[in-house]
């Protein structure tokens, strides 16, 4: 009876083990990506200059219009053009359907708050923030970029898109506090982020390539 009395313990505390080591693998990326760029996270105002400034897509309404996420998004990166903090805002997102093509909505209301059409790159095959962040760096040359995107979602962007050679600095669209945010959002950018540490480590082609057309 003792010896299976010790026998069970062991295995327990086995099981316990293997469930803390599977919790912490699952959370060790997250807590890396927000801690490693928390230094390179900033204000509109206080962001370093760069010439491009890299905006995530984050879905249309059913009339084609930016979704109130993707607006908030689209208002920072006009103010950092406003302010001259870029000079070229390069519109990343989704565009497998006719029905949502997110780099057009970002487009025109990118031009509606007053960016002319020159200072405005469309990339319509942002499927995802890894996709987004190698066809900037491989596609349209971009080598170092301020990422605007939510507070919540900025640590992996910003860290994806270094890991691919993209110097990249971020500027929240929510001020970064999170507001509104639901357990949705963070459980699945706690997936993200694991997904993206072994993406950033087999750096796999995206989901579409096609030829350079390197920003001027």
């Amino acid at each position: 009876m003792r010896t299976t009395f010790y026998w069970l313990l062991a295995r327990k505390w086995w099981i316990v083990a293997g469930g803390v080591a599977c919790v912490l693998l699952v959370l060790l990326p997250s807590l890396y990506a927000n801690v490693s760029t928390r230094s390179l996270r900033y204000s509109v105002a206080a962001v370093p200059v760069r010439k491009v400034a890299v905006v995530f897509g984050a879905g249309v309404l059913p009339d084609g219009t930016p979704t109130p996420y993707l607006k908030m998004r689209i208002k920072t990166a006009v103010q950092l053009y406003k302010t001259h903090r870029v000079q070229v805002l390069l519109l990343t997102g989704d565009n497998s359907t006719s029905h949502h093509n997110e780099p057009v909505a970002m487009g025109k209301y990118a031009e509606q708050l007053g960016v002319p059409a020159g200072s405005i790159v469309l990339d319509y095959a942002g499927f995802n923030t890894y996709d987004s962040c190698y066809r900037a760096r491989f596609i349209f040359g971009v080598k170092s970029a301020i990422l605007v995107s939510h507070g919540y979602h900025l640590p992996r962007a910003i860290t994806t898109c270094r890991g691919l050679g993209v110097a990249s600095v971020g500027v929240p669209a929510d001020t970064g506090r999170g507001q509104g945010y639901t357990w949705n959002y963070l459980l699945r950018e706690l997936v993200s982020t694991d997904k993206a540490m072994l993406q950033i480590a087999f750096k796999p082609h995206p989901t579409v390539l096609g030829k350079t057309e390197p920003i001027k």
